[in-house]
């Protein structure tokens, strides 16, 4: 029997540290993998308890931001790996590829997916691709979610990626998965974008070492405006847990 995928449980979420090839895209009923556990997103669940729950039942939770892994080395001894939105995108739609499968997008405008699905078609010939953009609204209704379910049951891919803004798009994922037909629902947000060239996509080098965060910066100042006090919260957090393990009796 082939072993579970390394996790490390840290600051009260069980994040995925594995070679993503142990994530099977063709089992049924549809698994979960969010792209999600991030210095922000720590930060945005201390405020939002729906979304700490979906973190926490996330089938797969994965490393976003590169610096919630400093929370495994520091309290666990243990790192993290490292398998940013781009890189699960780019190891899931090429193994779909290779099996001659679907994929479905789900998520931003019409004109993005037009995008997506050309780039796809030369990059991935052997993938079937199917897409649907959802109306830009806070929250969606029952039939909202409902066109959004059947459009995907329709096609039965073997993998949908999620692409909307966090938290909506992991508590969509968490909270419709056993209504997909679907092997794998994976939200990637930004990457929607990236992928379709209507946003600047930040050189691998830069993520390699470590500093994507600071060309976001350069590139979507507002990003950082916006998410500055929730990266705080995470390093001022794990700032205290540290200094009390520290404080304990050998």
């Amino acid at each position: 029997m082939e072993k579970e995928p390394k996790t490390v449980s840290v600051m009260g979420f069980k994040v995925f540290s594995d070679d993503l090839a142990k994530i099977p895209i063709n089992e049924r009923p549809c698994k979960v993998v969010n792209c999600s556990i991030s210095p922000n997103n720590y930060g945005l669940s201390t405020k939002d308890p729906e979304f700490k729950e979906v973190l926490k039942n996330t089938d797969y939770l994965v490393l976003d931001g590169v610096y919630f892994a400093l929370a495994g080395v520091f309290l666990k001894g243990k790192n993290i790996k490292r398998n940013q939105g781009p890189d699960v995108f780019a190891h899931f739609i090429k193994r779909v590829n290779d099996e001659h499968g679907k994929v479905f997008f789900l998520g931003s405008s019409e004109e993005v997916l037009l995008k997506i699905k050309a780039r796809a078609a030369e990059e991935y010939p052997n993938v079937e691709v199917e897409t649907y953009s959802p109306p830009f609204k806070p929250e969606f209704t029952e039939e909202d979610n409902r066109l959004m379910i059947d459009s995907i049951n329709r096609f039965r891919p073997n993998v949908v990626f999620v692409g909307m803004t966090a938290p909506k798009q992991e508590k969509w994922a968490v909270k419709h998965k056993e209504a997909l037909d679907a092997g794998l629902a994976i939200s990637i947000g930004n990457v929607f974008d990236w992928y379709a060239g209507t946003q600047k996509r930040i050189h691998p080098f830069f993520f390699k070492i470590r500093m994507g965060w600071l060309v976001r910066i350069f590139l979507r100042p507002e990003i950082f405006r916006r998410n500055i006090g929730n990266q705080m919260l995470f390093f001022w957090h794990l700032g205290l847990i540290t200094l009390k393990l520290k404080k304990q009796p050998q």
